[in-house]
């Protein structure tokens, strides 16, 4: 596999903070994948200031919000489709090490069927609710796998190989909003893809734009996590086998 690595944006009325962010990227020299996922006025007009002057980006746009997990998933289709072989997706709020970036692309390459997810290492910034409640997913992503092979299935820093993510999509069964990172990795860790874990600094700027809701979106992951405990059952020897040989290697 010809190892092509590109990098993926979801934004949504992130135009305060985009302009910063692609400042610091381009400096890699990678193609940027953008997608504007129904940003208001301001930010679309951000967005296409950027876009017009820095050749390296991609920006493409839905006409109206779809969710964290559409625009992802379309910025895949895209990139894959322009015969990308990896694509590091990245927050467009400023959360992310961007430094890290050289980190991820360098395991990528040394092993190009492996997703790369990043494992978060918090600051103060980070909101303790918000910290705790990650651990309860934790748990139910490893009884899911019947591994701890996923580190932070929440982190949405990680590199994946576009050829399985992109067939894996085409099935339909990925949600589209802030269920989707954990659903993702779950899905294509049955699949068979082994995942690599890499330490990264996340923070949460003062002042940053959250899309969180609390009431919905933990419906929505509680929901999520129901499908995938009653779609690991019947995988529960295909997870044990793969368990024992990697235990055995």
């Amino acid at each position: 596999m010809r190892f092509l690595p590109c990098l993926l944006i979801p934004c949504y009325n992130h135009g305060s903070t985009i302009a910063a962010t692609i400042e610091r990227l381009r400096e890699y020299g990678y193609p940027i994948f953008l997608v504007d996922d129904g940003s208001d006025e301001v930010s679309r007009l951000e967005l296409e200031r950027v876009a017009a002057r820095e050749p390296l980006l991609r920006l493409i746009r839905h006409p109206r919000n779809l969710g964290k997990g559409a625009a992802v998933m379309r910025a895949m289709r895209e990139a894959h489709a322009a015969g990308h072989s990896h694509g590091l997706q990245v927050d467009a709020d400023g959360q992310h090490a961007l430094q890290d970036v050289p980190r991820f692309f360098e395991l990528a390459r040394r092993h190009p069927d492996t997703v790369v997810c990043g494992r978060p290492v918090y600051d103060d910034s980070v909101p303790r609710a918000r910290l705790y409640g990650r651990y309860l997913t934790h748990f139910w992503v490893w009884v899911e796998t019947l591994s701890f092979a996923i580190g932070d299935s929440m982190c949405g820093y990680r590199c994946y190989p576009l050829a399985p993510a992109v067939a894996l999509i085409a099935r339909g069964r990925i949600p589209l909003r802030m269920d989707f990172d954990s659903a993702m990795i779950v899905r294509l860790y049955w699949m068979g893809l082994p995942v690599r874990n890499l330490a990264t600094r996340v923070i949460y700027p003062a002042g940053g734009l959250s899309h969180f809701d609390a009431l919905r979106d933990n419906l929505r992951i509680s929901k999520m996590h129901a499908l995938l405990f009653c779609g690991m059952l019947p995988r529960i020897p295909m997870l044990l086998w793969r368990r024992l040989r990697r235990s055995a290697s």
